[in-house]
């Protein structure tokens, strides 16, 4: 299950849905009488969230709640990171710059708010989507139903905060080692038929990227951010809901230096150099000055209603996302034979519905599409050394003044899904849901697919839940990882690609089988097995290659990941339990797109045989649990704790992706005291004042060496951090 003590809480899941709940603890009393209106607003809002949720069911999916209460219980709570979270399900394996990997695939995770899925963006090291959003989430994994396109590895669903469910303020500031400085502040309310909700934060610390050497701290790594969303809804009647929500994501980095590291390009002399006064860059690794700005900001405008026997949500969405890096142009000439400024921006817009038609008591139909249009536009300025020719050895020479070369691409297309799909009960203890989805791009590839899916959920026994399920993908290249730069603008320079060839990238195309089991073995504890099967044409994986932290994706023209998941809570009257552990293979052959990138020889040896995917981590496992002293009282204290176990991602060998990195194992420490009353002020609610401890053996662990195809920079894990903080609510 998933992080701190299990409770039922959140969106439901859907008929038929193997659901597990993560660890929540007990919810603190309430901290002050509702209005009289409160009951039959919380009602109307209950009740349309609920029809909301129906339109997207996970029938014969595996989906892992997370309410409210776990979300507080995991160390750090609302501070932690949205992939720390997620960390607690099965089958999630962290990496460098914040990426999580779910069931061995990349990046193919989509994040819906209320729903709605948010087109891609350009973040690599934030999280746009801040933890303090969430009323609850949910992670949902398998053979998903048709409603579920683009990217399929997992759909993380937010239900935002808001007036109604979160009425009232809370100021929060929270700190520790490292310069971390995290004040927030959040607000909600309604009036009359209006419902209000914003929240926002800032972020100042230095080790928002991974340290790059095994040291307590990293070499120039202060970043600087700022969050916001705010939430807005008019309930015309019972039936009728009009929602926006709109978020901005600023953030500002410094890249960890790498110090003792040798220069590849050392013509001429740097030191004290014209050369280098020219450029103002350093030519110590330990003292060079990269940088990557971040922005994000989103909207989303809902129509809510239900009609009958249909109920039905469609929704216009846009998205702007930009990344921009900063080089030492000294320092990465010097080292990399390279320095790139580089920009790039997506801004996508779209539509989505979702329709439900109840048609009688066995069939339940649902439909809808979505559409993306997006426009991706890539800039580049390089400073590179040109070739003057060759030595004796027959390696290239290169002149000492290096000149500029700029280069830039854009590009508009649009992704499309429709679906159509049928739950049926044709017995009281079975359901079969299938269905149809037809999906389209057109960017830098064109593309389309007609994809069945089929689950059936069983109920022999109460407390027994079966499923099994197919389900055929087809997921469109991210637009913002193709980027149309010309490979040969390069040739002949410092910067040359080991190779020339560019072949656009594809859509993957997959067929997905997926079983599992829930038993609820006693009251409060409950045990489950899932096992999946992938077969991949056109496998899609991304990487970084260069300086700048931008991925670029590119496929294998064959792959396949298998694994399987085992889980177990426990929640009883203030204690919570749980446990994950995952195994999962993800292997792929034959690069075929973007092969520039790749030496030759690496290109040859994988056109010919299997090789695990960078990312192919074979044991992944969670851990925690909670107790609530003083539950029933106004002053409960509460402490939790935290597993995360690897046995290491994969780095090179004498063949790519050949070996795998050290096992580490990490544990997180929480303790937080409330008080109801503390101040005794009237306006005053709710007082808390809480401890962590991440690391708390202070184990040194390497995410990443440096090597692995399409891997950059060495990455280690965090060192002992422990970090304190107060939030009043009012």
């Amino acid at each position: 299950m998933a992080p701190a003590t299990p409770v039922a809480q959140g969106r439901p899941a859907g008929t038929g849905t193997t659901t597990s709940s993560f660890p929540a603890g007990q919810p603190a009393a309430p901290d002050a009488t509702a209005p009289s209106s409160a009951p039959e607003r919380i009602t109307v809002t209950a009740r349309l969230d609920r029809a909301r949720s129906a339109l997207q069911p996970s029938t014969g999916a595996t989906v892992y709640n997370f309410s409210r209460t776990a979300i507080e219980t995991v160390p750090g709570g609302d501070n932690a990171p949205l992939n720390g979270v997620l960390l607690q399900a099965p089958g999630v394996t962290q990496d460098s710059y914040g990426q999580i990997h779910v069931r061995g695939d990349h990046n193919e995770v989509q994040f819906r708010l209320d729903g709605v899925q948010l087109p891609e963006g350009l973040t690599v090291f934030g999280q746009t989507l801040m933890t303090r959003f969430a009323d609850s989430l949910s992670m949902t994994t398998g053979a998903l139903p048709s409603e579920y396109g683009f990217l399929q590895a997992a759909v993380i669903d937010i239900t935002t905060k808001n007036g109604t469910t979160n009425a009232g303020g809370d100021a929060s500031v929270y700190g520790g080692a490292r310069d971390y400085f995290f004040p927030s502040l959040q607000y909600g309310g309604h009036h009359g038929k209006w419902d209000y909700f914003a929240t926002g934060d800032f972020l100042h610390d230095r080790m928002a990227i991974e340290n790059t050497t095994p040291s307590f701290n990293a070499v120039h790594d202060l970043s600087n951010q700022y969050h916001a969303l705010g939430h807005l809804r008019y309930t015309a009647d019972e039936d009728t809901r009009i929602s926006l929500i709109a978020g901005v994501s600023n953030a500002e980095y410094q890249l960890p230096n790498n110090p003792g590291q040798q220069t590849q390009f050392q013509q001429p002399a740097y030191s004290g150099s014209a050369l280098a006064q020219q450029l103002a860059g350093s030519v110590d690794s330990a003292g060079l000055d990269e940088r990557q700005k971040e922005i994000t900001d989103f909207g989303i405008l809902s129509l809510q209603k239900e009609i009958g026997k249909f109920s039905l949500q469609t929704s216009a969405f846009v998205r702007y996302s930009s990344l921009r890096y900063s080089p030492d142009m000294l320092g990465d000439l010097v080292y990399n034979g390279i320095a790139q400024q580089a920009a790039r921006s997506v801004f996508s817009s779209g539509s989505q519905s979702d329709v439900t038609w109840r048609i009688n008591r066995r069939h339940t139909m649902r439909f809808g599409y979505q559409a993306f249009v997006e426009r991706n536009v890539s800039k580049t300025d390089s400073l590179v050394y040109q070739q003057a020719g060759v030595d004796a050895d027959g390696e290239p020479v290169y002149g000492d003044n290096p000149v500029s070369i700029h280069d830039g691409s854009g590009r508009t297309g649009w992704i499309w899904g429709l679906y159509a799909q049928d739950e049926w009960k044709p017995l009281r203890s079975l359901t079969v849901n299938y269905g149809l989805r037809l999906d389209g791009v057109d960017e830098y590839t064109h593309q389309k697919q007609l994809s069945p899916r089929l689950n059936l959920v069983w109920t022999p026994l109460r407390g027994t839940t079966l499923h099994v399920g197919y389900s055929r993908y087809f997921t469109p290249p991210p637009f913002e990882v193709v980027s149309g730069t010309s490979v040969s603008r390069l040739d002949g320079t410092s910067a040359a690609a080991p190779g020339t060839r560019n072949d656009t990238v594809k859509a993957e195309s997959d067929h997905y089988f997926d079983a599992g089991i829930t038993q609820q073995i006693l009251p409060g504890w409950r045990a489950s097995f899932d096992a999946y099967y992938k077969l991949a044409h056109n496998l899609i994986d991304e990487g970084q290659f260069g300086a700048p932290i931008i991925l670029s994706g590119f496929n294998y023209r064959r792959g396949q990941v298998n694994g399987y998941e085992v889980s177990t809570s426990y929640d009883r009257g203030p204690l919570s339990l749980y446990g994950n552990m995952a195994w999962s293979r993800a292997i792929g052959k034959d690069i075929t797109s973007a092969q520039f990138n790749f030496a030759p020889d690496d290109l040859a040896y994988i056109q010919q045989r299997w090789v695990h995917l960078d990312h192919d981590q074979r044991w992944t496992a969670s851990a925690g649990g909670s107790y609530t002293f003083f539950h029933r009282t106004g002053h409960p204290t509460r402490l939790s704790a935290t597993m995360v176990y690897g046995n290491g991602l994969r780095a090179d060998s004498d063949i790519p992706n050949g070996a795998k990195l050290p096992q580490y194992v990490t544990f997180n420490l929480s303790l937080v005291q409330s008080f109801r009353d503390l101040f005794h002020v009237p306006f005053l609610k709710r007082t808390q004042l809480r401890l962590d401890v991440t690391n708390l053996f202070d184990r040194t662990y390497e995410l990443r060496d440096g090597s692995g195809i399409g891997v950059g920079a060495p990455q280690y894990g965090l060192r002992r951090t422990i970090l304190t903080g107060i939030s009043q609510q009012f």
